[in-house]
Parts: structure tokens; C-alpha cells; sequence
């Protein structure tokens, strides 16, 4: 499987909103703009990455299938992500990446987490709907 659709989805929405407010003092205007790139630019790559993440869930111990999407993830996502943004001009780069930086680490480990528990998986014999997943995620919180 190459694409998680579940990741591409949250992953621009949530991520398009981080880039509005780190970006609204600058502007409506701006922080729309910014939204609107990190929108569309984790519409493309969440996918991929969130399928990564899907893979490295298998790999034991837990904690090196984290340390290894972290080491790959980070530096290739944010790599891109910082070069749109800054050809297109964000105004408070840095904030914008920090925070996103901030958000993949908290949120691939507890996609590894979730996905270990067949929560958030696509393509695969555990796959279930998105409506199941979140209604899975109270018990999923509760349990760790």
C-alpha cells in the first residue's frame, strides 16, 4: 500500500488550520494563504507518509519502528513543507514549521500507536471505516 487516505485527510485539515493561526497576526489574508498551501501540500504527501507510518508499525520493538519513522519522516516532510513556504512567502516561517515540526512528532507516535491497534489503517484486512476508528479512540486513549 502506498497511500492512507484517513492520514491525507486529517493531516491536511488540522495541519491547514496550525499554518492559519500561527499566521493570523500577520493578516487574514496571509494566514488564509498559508492554510491554503499547507492544505493542499498535505492533501499530496500525507498519504504517502501516513502509509509509511502504517508500514513501520510492524517493526519491532515498538520503539524502533518509532525512532525510525521519526528519523525519515521529519526530515522529508518538513524538508518540502519549509521550501513551499518560504518560495511562497509565509510570514512567520519559523513559528509555522516549529509548530508543525511539534505536531508530526506527537502525531506519529500516536498514529504508531493507534495504527499498531488497528486504528487508522487503510488497505488491509484491519482496515475499518473512519466513523469506527474515532468511536475506537476513547477506549484507545484510555489504554495507554
Amino acid at each position: 500500500m502506498i497511500w492512507n487516505w484517513k492520514s491525507a485527510l486529517y493531516s491536511s485539515v488540522l495541519r491547514g488550520l496550525i499554518f492559519f493561526f500561527a499566521n493570523l497576526t500577520a493578516g487574514l489574508h496571509a494566514a488564509e494563504g498559508a492554510m491554503l498551501a499547507e492544505f493542499v501540500f498535505r492533501a499530496v504527501t500525507a498519504g504517502f507518509y501516513g502509509a509509511a507510518t502504517q508500514r513501520f508499525r510492524q517493526i519491532e520493538p515498538a520503539w524502533r519502528g518509532a525512532l525510525l519513522s521519526l528519523s525519515v519522516l521529519i526530515p522529508v516532510s518538513h524538508s518540502l513543507e519549509l521550501a513551499i513556504h518560504w518560495w511562497r512567502g509565509t510570514p512567520h516561517l519559523r513559528t509555522s514549521i516549529g509548530a508543525s515540526v511539534t505536531f508530526t512528532i506527537v502525531s506519529t507516535l500516536f498514529n504508531l500507536y493507534a495504527m499498531r491497534r488497528g486504528v487508522f489503517v487503510t488497505g488491509t484486512g484491519d482496515s475499518r471505516s473512519l466513523i469506527d476508528d474515532f468511536r475506537r479512540l476513547p477506549r484507545l486513549l484510555w489504554s495507554t
